[in-house]
């Protein structure tokens, strides 16, 4: 957990990144509260087999909204985005289509970057 933790924030410390925020008060926050920790990873591995798994994603960066959930608005803060971002922040080349280690590493990214988020206020 503390090597993700210090992959997080290094990931964070990038000025795009670290404008994604589950934001008090926001729906998104509001989604992750109610819907909880299950939820969140199960929509996370539905999202990512849908949007990134494949080796060539419809739309590649530009496949992941900016918000509507709040797995997306990690995906953003976390660079699980895209297959670019994935590459580059997560060392996963593209051109691929992402094995189930992988599926697992990105889910427990964008599940640690939301509780994170819920811990703070």
């Amino acid at each position: 957990m503390e090597d993700l933790d210090a992959k997080l924030d290094a990931i964070g410390a990038h000025r795009f990144r670290a404008k994604f925020h589950l934001a008090p008060g926001s729906r998104d926050r509001s989604i992750a509260m109610v819907r909880g920790p299950a939820a969140m990873k199960a929509h996370a591995h539905e999202l990512i087999a849908k949007r990134l798994a494949p080796a060539q994603p419809r739309n590649d960066g530009r496949q992941t909204p900016y918000r509507g959930h709040p797995v997306f608005v990690a995906q953003h803060a976390t660079g699980t985005c895209c297959r670019t971002c994935l590459a580059k922040h997560h060392g996963i080349a593209a051109g691929h289509e992402l094995t189930a280690d992988e599926r697992e590493r990105v889910v427990a990214v964008i599940c640690r970057w939301i509780a994170r988020e819920l811990e703070r206020r």
